[in-house]
């Protein structure tokens, strides 16, 4: 999913200030207010995210928000990180580091992963 104006960057603060899960809260519930509070984030985006995003985050919300086991989960782990700017082969390596210290949560893995690949482009 993408947002004009949102780049990996502002994506990775985006996740940083607030759970997967209240993300998907906030943007289906036009609770713009919730995602300005995040650092990084003016009134501005936060009315354009919720704009953009709105009708794809109530139909997660509306399927349930159960971890996806296995190579699911994996696949998911992988695009989400390709999909946030970062090269496949760095994503995956990341992805597999991040499940064998995450007991299988994807946002346990998420995070994992987004913290390795930062810590290498510092």
């Amino acid at each position: 999913m993408s947002v004009s104006g949102i780049g990996p960057r502002l994506a990775l603060a985006v996740l940083s200030g607030i759970a997967p899960q209240d993300l998907v809260r906030a943007v289906s519930g036009g609770d713009a207010a919730r995602l300005v509070a995040i650092p990084g984030i003016g009134r501005k985006t936060a009315d354009r995210i919720v704009l953009e995003l709105r009708d794809k985050m109530a139909s997660i919300e509306q399927a349930g928000e159960g971890a996806a086991s296995g190579d699911g989960l994996r696949a998911d782990l992988v695009s989400a990180l390709v999909n946030l700017g970062y090269h496949r082969p760095a994503a995956e390596k990341a992805v597999e580091t991040a499940l064998s210290a995450s007991g299988g949560q994807f946002d346990a893995a998420l995070r994992q992963a987004l913290d390795s690949l930062t810590r290498g482009r510092r």
